[in-house]
């Protein structure tokens, strides 16, 4: 017996240096080459023709201004954060009423919607690209009959809405798994105060969720942020791009003009705010994912029994 229990003891040591390992290496292929990138930044042209492991000779800033004025990164910037933005709080006013009255509701046309929902979840945007660009192409010809200028090409607003609606299914399928494990007696106790539906969902039920919400908007934020394809396709006056086809333009650029510098602090200019995103939700991000994990573990039990 006690051999046993010592011959365990060692696998589980092993198991665990194992998996130290892994998530080791894992960890030094994401951090060395974003600390490459950060390096890059504020190098001189001239070095980047040695050692590309060579640390920089001194701090030049001047790429960042250069990137941000020269290379028209700024109003790029300013661009991705109004479409990003204005994406998630769509995306968020249509998924959580819908996500609740999915989950917590019972009707006729539930399970049609729910299987729709579901349905999106296996479509890849980048399918429908060019159906999406079709429809809005057409109906901007209405459009410029009618009114006599487009509305629905080059409109970030419209951009916004794209993306909130792609974002649908995958966001009403994690808050309604959420809504799904809450216990009713939360809204029951509300209605018995005299609080209706509306009022329940916001005061009770969204509180609760604040850390699924969380969650669900950082990828998103991900998602919109770094979204290239729509982008490039529904915009097509230069001064309106958002930030990622911005720096594809930069890059395509700076190769040719020999820039390294700049490009490497376009990269940067990315990178940034989704770094300090993640820094600001980090803890309600953990706690929402390690909630969705206890929860879902407890209905499964209540289910088991």
């Amino acid at each position: 017996m006690a051999d046993m229990t010592k011959n365990s003891t060692a696998s589980s040591k092993v198991a665990k240096v194992f998996i130290y390992l892994i998530l080791g290496l894992l960890a030094v292929t994401i951090i060395v080459p974003v600390a490459w990138v950060f390096v890059a930044s504020i190098k001189e042209n001239s070095e980047f023709y040695g050692s590309p492991w060579a640390l920089p000779k001194g701090f030049h800033f001047q790429n960042f201004t250069d990137a941000w004025e020269t290379a028209n990164m700024g109003s790029y910037m300013l661009n991705s954060v109004f479409v990003t933005v204005l994406g998630i709080l769509l995306l968020i006013v249509i998924a959580l009423p819908a996500a609740y009255v999915l989950s917590r509701f019972k009707f006729k046309s539930q399970k049609i919607w729910n299987v729709m929902f579901m349905a999106g979840l296996f479509i890849n945007v980048n399918y429908i690209v060019v159906p999406i660009f079709l429809m809005l192409n057409n109906a901007d010809g209405k459009l410029r009959q009618w009114f006599g200028e487009p509305f629905l090409l080059n409109n970030l607003f419209i951009l916004a809405l794209v993306y909130a609606s792609t974002a649908l299914p995958f966001t009403i399928y994690l808050l309604s798994g959420y809504f799904k494990s809450l216990a009713k007696d939360y809204e029951e106790a509300a209605y018995v105060d005299g609080a209706g539906y509306w009022r329940t969902m916001i005061q009770v039920i969204m509180p609760m969720a604040k850390p699924s919400i969380v969650t669900v908007i950082l990828f998103n934020f991900l998602a919109f942020w770094n979204e290239y394809i729509i982008s490039m396709t529904l915009l097509t006056r230069p001064e309106i791009k958002t930030l990622p086809v911005g720096l594809m333009n930069l890059m395509a650029a700076q190769k040719s003009a020999v820039q390294y510098g700049q490009m490497y602090a376009g990269l940067v200019i990315v990178m940034i705010p989704t770094l300090i995103l993640y820094i600001c939700v980090q803890k309600k991000l953990t706690q929402g994912m390690t909630l969705g994990g206890l929860k879902g573990l407890s209905v499964c039990g209540t289910g088991g029994k």
